[in-house]
C-alpha cells in the first residue's frame, strides 16, 4: 500500500489509517507519551517529546499547541506545532508552523506521521491556516527532508535560527462544498 509516495507493510496496510487521532496530554497518558522515542540516529533531527515540551515553556509567545498521536488507544507519537502565532523569524516562525512530529520507533513506517499531518493540516486549515510550515536540514544524511517532500512541502529559501531550512505545504481553504482541505496531501 502507498502512503504519502512510502511503501507500507502488509502488517500498516491492514490498518485503517483513519484510526489516526489526536489526544491531549493528561495525567493518565503523560508518562506513556513522554517514554515514546525515535531510532537512536534521529535524535539528532526529531529530539523528545520532554525537550518539546520544555521548548512550549520556554516559548509562550509561539503558542504551543501539542498532541499525543494515538491509533486506536495507543499512543505511537507526538505533535506540537505554533498556533497562530506572531511570527518573529529567525527565532518564531509561523503564525502556523509544525514544530515537532514524532512517531516512536517500534510504530515507525506505518503510515502514522504522513496521516498525523494530514490532520494537523485539517485542523488548522478550518481555523483559517492557508499553510503549514516545518523546518528540517535538508543536507544531512538521516534528515526527515524527504519524508516532508514526500508529503508535498516545498523550501522556502529561509532559514530558522538554528540554520534549518523552512518548508512550506499549501494547505486549500476549508469550504465543505469544494472538497477536502488537505486534497493536496496524498494519503
Amino acid at each position: 500500500m502507498l502512503v504519502a509516495g512510502v511503501t507500507l507493510s502488509d502488517d500498516a496496510a491492514l490498518m485503517d489509517l483513519t484510526a489516526v487521532h489526536l489526544c491531549e496530554l493528561t495525567a493518565a497518558n503523560r508518562d506513556v507519551v513522554l517514554a515514546l522515542s525515535v531510532r537512536p540516529e534521529q535524535l539528532l533531527f526529531v529530539g523528545t517529546v520532554a525537550g518539546a515540551l520544555t521548548d512550549a515553556a520556554h516559548y509562550p509567545q509561539a503558542n504551543p499547541w501539542y498532541r499525543a498521536i494515538y491509533v486506536g488507544e495507543e499512543p505511537v507519537g507526538f505533535v506540537m506545532i505554533s498556533w497562530n502565532c506572531v511570527p518573529r523569524p529567525p527565532e518564531i516562525i509561523g503564525p502556523w508552523f509544525l514544530w515537532k512530529l514524532l512517531i516512536d520507533h517500534r510504530h515507525q513506517g506505518r503510515g502514522y506521521g504522513a496521516e498525523a499531518v494530514r490532520v494537523v493540516a485539517e485542523l488548522i486549515s478550518q481555523a483559517g491556516a492557508r499553510e503549514l510550515l516545518t523546518s528540517c536540514f535538508l543536507d544531512l544524511d538521516g534528515s526527515p527532508a524527504p519524508f516532508y517532500e514526500r508529503l508535498g512541502f516545498v523550501p522556502t529559501g529561509d532559514l530558522d535560527v538554528d540554520g534549518e531550512t523552512i518548508l512550506r505545504l499549501e494547505l486549500h481553504s476549508h469550504d465543505p462544498t469544494a472538497g477536502q482541505a488537505t486534497e493536496n496531501i496524498p494519503r
